[in-house]
């Protein structure tokens, strides 16, 4: 028996094997999904709480009139957050982390190119193909904000190796990278006062959470913490 096909039944672009198991491409209608090791990252579905991430960081950020601070944005994604970023004249130096090459590959010459083509273009953008949180501890780079969205956030991560990030190390790590009285924004998909309690003790002040509505569920969230 042949089963039909429908909008809603995906379809593979592209899978590939890298140094952190498997990712996959997916579209279903006129929707793309990235999948990790077999559990659902992201799709181009919304992209509401991403943009807001780094809007957030510039609102908390409150640079004064003329300057361009620096962003960090920790993973690509499906390009979301970047776009946004470099949609807005306001920021300077825009550095996006991404360890997964099939990822950035279908940002630059593939089907998510129509979400970040211009963003990729700009020439204030850098992208940094390495793992985030080794880049945070060895970096010697220093940015006025820092929007991370590389897992589903510090109470539900996807990969083992993120944890680090959530972790005192890790958030040490975000402060050192920051410029006095910078920003650090983190998405999760559920807020977290467990997390808040973890920046603050790691040393950050004005330590906040913004709520996003999502259709069902618990609503998605920045947690938001300033470099003292």
């Amino acid at each position: 028996m042949t089963v039909p096909v429908t909008p809603d039944t995906p379809e593979t672009l592209d899978r590939r094997e890298g140094p952190y198991g498997e990712v996959v491409l997916r579209r279903r209608g006129t929707t793309y999904e990235i999948i990790a090791n077999g559990c659902f990252l992201m799709d181009t579905s919304d992209g509401r709480s991403e943009r807001m991430l780094v809007d957030a960081a510039y609102l908390a950020l409150d640079p004064p009139p003329g300057s361009r601070p620096a962003l960090l944005i920790g993973g690509l994604g499906v390009g979301f957050s970047l776009a946004h970023a470099a949609a807005r004249p306001h920021w300077g130096r825009i550095a996006v982390v991404e360890r997964e090459a099939a990822v950035v590959d279908w940002h630059r010459s593939g089907p998510l190119a129509e979400v970040s083509a211009a963003a990729l273009a700009d020439p204030r953008t850098e992208v940094l193909q390495t793992d985030l949180v080794a880049y945070l501890a060895g970096s010697a780079d220093r940015y006025d904000a820092l929007c991370l969205d590389i897992d589903n956030g510090p109470d539900w991560t996807v990969d083992e190796d993120n944890r680090g990030l959530y972790a005192p190390a890790g958030l040490a790590a975000c402060r050192d990278r920051l410029r006095p009285g910078g920003v650090l924004a983190v998405w999760s998909a559920q807020p977290s006062a467990a997390f808040e309690d973890a920046l603050r003790a790691a040393g950050f002040g004005d330590v906040r959470t913004q709520e996003v509505p999502v259709a069902r569920g618990v609503p998605d969230a920045v947690h938001l913490a300033r470099r003292r």
